[in-house]
């Protein structure tokens, strides 16, 4: 397949200064590539110059195999613009914005005429704003009197008046609600799906990730990264654009952080004190600058420790589950079996007519004893190893697990599952499994809950959420989760451990009418949704 799109070697210079040096990329039809940088980086500029509204001092752009000359009119070659800042003129309405440049015209004997044909282009901004779920009052509205918004849904609006081959996404989700920023990343997708080239410019890491088919990084007007989503880490992306490249340097604790903004501040932080540290080295003794020289080195082995002691606990874990299984199998082929062998010839014993009613009464009772304990013993050997996880996956075994808890326990509980769950690599499913295996114990033995809600569902194609749900206690006014393990309970805190090293993220909360909310935001693999089942998350 030949590319759409080819940049070679694209620069711009504002004096001598470099906006951007030798970019050079592709996209292919149909391929999400993702753009993304600090502020500044040149994420912008290399979006004006591809779709037109900027000219480079060096470089070439070859579309659908013939080379554009700049200036040059974009959408007359199939390509499309959704700006940080909507470009759309204040005195017009709606439709006006909607069609502008692109005015539909009452045809006469083949021809066209110079008259808009108001009613049809009225009839089609209806229908794409019906698309998009975003109603006006009128369409006659002027622009002026829209919040920003709603002229950013008004931009994403004039995309969808033509079929276009290649979009250019400029980072527009910053003026839109959650709900909108999650109907336009369904729009890329379903773009996608139509086979056009999407070139989707963000900061946000979890957008990119979740829509993206390949990610480049750019920092001070280089291409620094260019990866495919699915062969690298948020931490490799955000060690490009902060311009680390041993892992080793990187603060364990940034990862942990909420959200990629809050890390990006942070390392600006460790970057400017930093330069003040170096600057004051020029000034101060060689007491002071062996002092800082030691705490560098401790910071660093502080580091490696951190990941040391990560990568540890995940070898712990994965030996852990290789044990249970080699147990469970064990403990269901020779115990349980033997068992069951005793269980046989006790019968056989029993039915021999010389066998005396009361020594046939004392058979009885070892027998059902002997049921008794095999059922303890298969009940054992599902929570060692959930005995469908192999074979029908995470879905069937959390069924069968919580059906036989709640009889067990006498809990209400109501397993929800995503339709499109689909399989997931062994160790991501075992390590969901636990973390309800372990939500369900908390809520057994600590809050006092009489009914259950278990949920798991896709919030993206890399992303699934777990959510468990009671109507208990819920937490403590002073719950300290790094407290629970002095106390003995490690419950929470044993989930806690395995969503951090899953690279996921995990809130607690009580709920206002009761009870605790747990969720647990877990990323894997690409799992390809439906678009519709897209477009509602």
């Amino acid at each position: 397949m030949q590319p759409r799109l080819k940049v070679y070697n694209i620069s711009k210079y504002i004096g001598s200064l470099p906006v951007l040096e030798h970019v050079s990329f592709e996209v292919f039809p149909g391929e999400v590539v993702g753009l993304v940088g600090r502020s500044g980086a040149g994420k912008s500029l290399l979006a004006s110059i591809i779709t037109g509204l900027s000219m480079p001092d060096t470089g070439t752009m070859i579309f659908e195999g013939r080379k554009v000359q700049w200036p040059f009119h974009a959408q007359k070659l199939g390509v499309e613009a959704i700006h940080q800042r909507p470009r759309l003129a204040e005195h017009l309405d709606i439709t006006a914005n909607i069609f502008l440049g692109r005015e539909l015209r009452i045809p006469i004997l083949g021809r066209r005429l110079n008259i808009l044909d108001r009613r049809r282009m009225n009839n089609e901004a209806a229908r794409i704003l019906e698309q998009l779920n975003f109603r006006f009052p009128s369409l006659r509205e002027k622009v002026a009197n829209l919040s920003s918004e709603q002229r950013q849904m008004l931009s994403i609006a004039q995309v969808m008046t033509h079929t276009a081959k290649l979009i250019v996404v400029d980072e527009p989700t910053g003026l839109l609600s959650y709900h909108q920023q999650k109907k336009l990343l369904a729009l890329i997708r379903q773009w996608q799906d139509e086979g056009v080239s999407i070139i989707f410019c963000s900061k946000d890491l979890e957008h990119l990730f979740a829509v993206t088919d390949r990610v480049i990084a750019l920092r001070h007007g280089r291409k620094v990264a260019s990866h495919r989503t699915d062969e690298v880490s948020r931490e490799e992306i955000v060690a490009a654009l902060v311009g680390t490249t041993n892992r080793q340097q990187l603060t364990p604790a940034i990862w942990a952080l909420d959200n990629y903004y809050r890390a990006r501040e942070q390392a600006e932080n460790l970057r400017h004190q930093q330069r003040l540290l170096e600057q004051n080295l020029a000034v101060q003794d060689t007491r002071i600058r062996s002092l800082i020289e030691q705490m560098t080195e401790q910071v660093k082995a502080l580091d490696q420790a951190n990941i040391a002691l990560q990568d540890a606990h995940r070898r712990l874990l994965t030996e852990r589950e290789q044990e249970r299984k080699h147990l469970a199998r064990e403990l269901h082929d020779q115990l349980i079996q033997d068992l069951l062998s005793v269980n046989y010839q006790l019968e056989e014993s029993e039915a021999h007519a010389d066998v005396g009613p009361e020594l046939k009464e004392d058979l009885l009772q070892i027998r059902n004893t002997i049921r008794m304990f095999v059922s303890d013993l298969r009940r054992i050997c599902s929570d060692l190893r959930p005995p469908t996880i192999d074979s029908l996956g995470l879905g069937s075994a959390l069924q069968s697990y919580t059906q036989d808890w709640s009889e067990r326990t006498g809990i209400d509980l109501t397993l929800n599952l995503d339709s499109n769950l689909g399989r997931l690599p062994e160790a991501i499913e075992l390590s969901i499994f636990r973390i309800v295996q372990e939500g369900l114990n908390n809520v057994r033995k600590h809050a006092m809950a009489n009914r259950i809600d278990v949920t798991l569902e896709h919030t993206s194609v890399r992303a699934l959420m777990i959510s468990i749900s009671d109507d208990g206690s819920g937490l403590q006014d002073d719950f300290d989760l790094s407290a629970l393990s002095r106390e003995g309970h490690f419950g929470l805190l044993g989930i806690s451990e395995r969503v951090a090293l899953l690279g996921g993220r995990l809130d607690m909360k009580n709920k206002p009418e009761g009870g605790l909310l747990l969720q647990a935001e877990i990323p894997h693999p690409r799992v390809d949704l439906p678009v519709k089942m897209a477009e509602e998350r």
